[in-house]
């Protein structure tokens, strides 16, 4: 999970820089959520799972927004627009990837489709936010459609499970992408503390009315399921978020963003170590055609400082 204030983007530049350790740090734990996802789902239900999640997360940055005195929303407005966004970068994507995932799709693969999210965001820049999309990135568009495809290819046709699983992918990118314009457009003054404990108790909130609509699923309380629970909750939705503030406080923004589409490399390699997945020569091939499209796509924007990081909650 991350959100950023867009301000913090422009004077990002003029502080000094914090070298690769971070971020490359950041890129493996973001990588890692996916396999400690599939983990965890072995032993409770997407909504038991998330909802568990999100309060815990909810929990613990509302205490450092506490310690640190960070600032609250301060009108119904502002609230309504961190709760469209965050349900959008949140529970939506949190549960259309976990979902994904749970239905037999490889952490590596979804990650993989996820990792599309800035091409979709230039796409959507221009009608929500004026900004101009070039040929260059609608070249980028079909390399990365090219490349998923060859990815996912070999099971569309055999595994109709796997169909609808591919489909969530697709739905966690688009909510991805569209919570991430929403956020630059209407939350940009957001604390990155306080709005992450909004966005995360509406979610959480979200998870427990599906559980009332589709049924509770049991919670197996194992020891494999709690380190799951808690990777995900101070690891990834804390850890990450703290890890990326201090970059885009001292200036990486842009190293952030390259980076990131190393995230279905880690997921991969998670995914070998948990699972003994091992990616085919045609879906490596997809990938690398993907982090193409993706990095033609991104590569200017990030130079010009006009989209925001591709960082998304995770």
């Amino acid at each position: 999970m991350s959100n950023t204030c867009t301000d913090s983007f422009k004077s990002a530049e003029h502080v000094g820089g914090v070298g690769l350790a971070l971020p490359i740090i950041f890129v493996v734990l973001y990588g890692s959520a996916f396999p400690a996802a599939k983990v965890g789902l072995l032993y409770a239900g997407v909504f038991e799972f998330l909802a568990l999640r999100y309060a815990l997360v909810a929990a613990l940055l509302s205490i450092v927004a506490l310690v640190l005195r960070a600032p609250w929303p301060r009108t119904r407005r502002d609230l309504m627009h961190i709760c469209v966004a965050g349900l959008l970068m949140v529970g939506i994507f949190n549960a259309a990837a976990f979902a994904s995932v749970a239905l037999g799709v490889p952490p590596a693969v979804c990650a993989l489709i996820i990792a599309l999210q800035p091409i979709i965001v230039a796409l959507g820049a221009k009608p929500l936010l004026g900004e101009h999309t070039s040929g260059r990135q609608w070249l980028g568009l079909l390399l990365g459609v090219l490349g998923v495809y060859l990815v996912v290819s070999g099971n569309l046709v055999l595994d109709t499970t796997y169909i609808t699983g591919v489909g969530l992918s697709l739905l966690a990118l688009i909510s991805q992408a569209a919570g991430n314009l929403y956020q630059k457009k209407f939350c940009a003054p957001m604390n990155v503390f306080t709005g992450g404990s909004v966005q995360n108790l509406i979610s959480a909130a979200v998870m427990l009315a599906a559980i009332g609509v589709f049924g509770m699923h049991e919670v197996h309380w194992t020891g494999r399921f709690v380190m799951s629970l808690v990777w995900m909750t101070v690891v990834v939705s804390v850890g990450a978020v703290s890890i990326l503030y201090v970059m885009i406080r001292r200036g990486k923004v842009s190293v952030v963003a390259s980076l990131f589409y190393l995230v279905p490399v880690s997921a991969a390699i998670g995914a070998y170590v948990l699972f003994s997945q091992v990616p085919t020569g045609v879906q490596f091939l997809g990938a690398v055609v993907a982090a193409a499209g993706v990095a033609i796509v991104a590569r200017p924007a990030v130079g010009r400082d006009r989209l925001e990081s591709p960082v998304s909650n995770q």
